[in-house]
């Protein structure tokens, strides 16, 4: 099986990052659609990784923060999760699942991408959500601030937990649409 050509990785990749801009920047116009704006750039992300175009994902991924972050400069706090964990997610999923063969070694590359994903969303709470949204002001904020490390190793690890292995899940459905799409 010959490998695509270059114009190909160049066209697919730069779908993908238009799609996953435009949901990027859709999440942060209207804050109900977030979660949506981000399940849909990392499933457009997915798509360059679903034929191995490694370097097509890395530039998509950067490119679709860059233009998300160009098109919706007075929200841009949105994009902080975004472009610090879930742009490469996918990527590190692809990587593991192609180098990766022991059970040990997967076992260890999770509790890395959990401590990376803690370590993200400790990042978009300190810096995006009780400084500039103001979260302190909940009614749940007392509960949060005081048991605050232990909701998020804990209740961060078990929800990346179940994220990942559902990304895993979405980068195997994709490669079977893209692998259709190409016939």
């Amino acid at each position: 099986m010959r490998r695509p050509s270059r114009s190909f990785e160049i066209a697919l990749s730069a779908i993908s990052c238009a799609i996953a801009a435009l949901a990027l920047t859709m999440g942060c116009y209207v804050e109900m659609l977030l979660g949506f704006g981000y399940v849909l750039a990392v499933f457009a992300l997915m798509v360059p990784l679903s034929k191995d175009f490694v370097l097509g994902n890395v530039l998509a991924a950067i490119g679709a923060v860059l233009l998300a972050f160009l098109f919706s400069m007075s929200v841009f706090w949105s994009l902080i999760p975004f472009a610090v964990f879930f742009a490469f997610h996918p990527l590190v999923n692809w990587l593991q699942k192609k180098y990766v063969k022991t059970k040990l070694m997967h076992g260890l590359c999770l509790l890395a991408k959990a401590v990376w994903f803690d370590l993200a969303m400790w990042l978009s709470w300190a810096v995006v959500f009780v400084p500039i949204l103001g979260m302190n002001n909940a009614t749940w904020y007392p509960f949060v601030a005081k048991y605050f490390y232990l909701v998020l190793f804990v209740g961060g690890t078990l929800f990346f937990a179940v994220y990942d292995y559902m990304i895993f899940l979405c980068q195997r459905s994709v490669n079977i649409v893209v692998a259709k799409l190409r016939k």
